[in-house]
């Protein structure tokens, strides 16, 4: 990465660590569960890269996992610490990770891959650091869901994409609800980039999920019943 330790994420760390940690309010809170069921089985030892306030490095701890909790702003790393996240905490550059070869065997990237200004550069880093019987898994905020937006919060709202599937694209979002505010802030790629970094960078995809949210729990996330905000993907690395 590029420019001062923590980005946009260490400017935004307060916003985040509220918006994250209100009950309910961020999508997370609706694919819990399912998250937590496609989540390979503890390892040895788990990466939880670009960690944030750590509440996957959490889910994980509370599966069993042995964590060590990852993230490039200081700030974030801390609020994961405070909150007894992991068992050890490292600041790091997602594309220079301070870990030696096959270190874990298990790495977890949540939604991260998304913030990197290089992506491919952050797979091949997650696959150096990947034991070869080990497990890398990844969750992105599905390419498709990027690209467009539902017409009205109705449950079954059009879903309107008014530009082009295809292409990096940088994007900058801000948005409010119930009092919390926070801006995002990355780059979108279709399925088929990440693929290619998969591929580049010596990974086999072993699983793929499309998620469907917890409705029944959180009506306001109906209209993704139709759309997939997420794709879960499971990756080993190729003999």
């Amino acid at each position: 990465m590029s420019g001062k330790p923590g980005g946009h994420w260490e400017d935004v760390a307060p916003d985040w660590i509220d918006w994250a940690r209100a009950p309910g309010l961020d999508s997370f809170w609706a694919y819990r569960d399912a998250l937590r069921a496609f989540l390979p089985g503890p390892g040895r030892a788990t990466l939880d890269l670009g960690c944030g306030e750590g509440r996957v490095a959490r889910e994980l701890t509370a599966l069993g996992h042995t964590v060590t909790a990852a993230d490039y702003s200081p700030s974030l790393l801390a609020a994961a610490r405070q909150a007894g996240s992991a068992r050890d905490y490292v600041v790091a550059d997602a594309g220079a990770l301070p870990f030696g070869a096959g270190a874990f065997d298990r790495v977890v990237a949540y939604n991260m891959l998304m913030d990197v200004p290089d992506m491919p550069r952050a797979v091949a880093e997650a696959r150096r650091v990947l034991a070869p019987d080990g497990i890398l898994t990844v969750s992105l905020v599905h390419p498709f869901a990027d690209r467009g937006r539902f017409t009205s919060d109705a449950p079954d709202a059009p879903f309107s994409v008014a530009g082009s599937y295809f292409g990096r694209q940088h994007f900058s979002n801000r948005v409010a609800e119930g009092g919390h505010h926070m801006t995002f802030d990355g780059w979108s790629y279709p399925l088929q980039d990440y693929m290619a970094a998969f591929e580049a960078a010596g990974l086999a995809m072993t699983g793929l999920r499309e998620p469907v949210p917890d409705v029944d729990g959180f009506p306001a996330t109906a209209p993704w019943a139709r759309i997939p905000l997420f794709a879960w993907i499971n990756l080993r690395p190729l003999v």
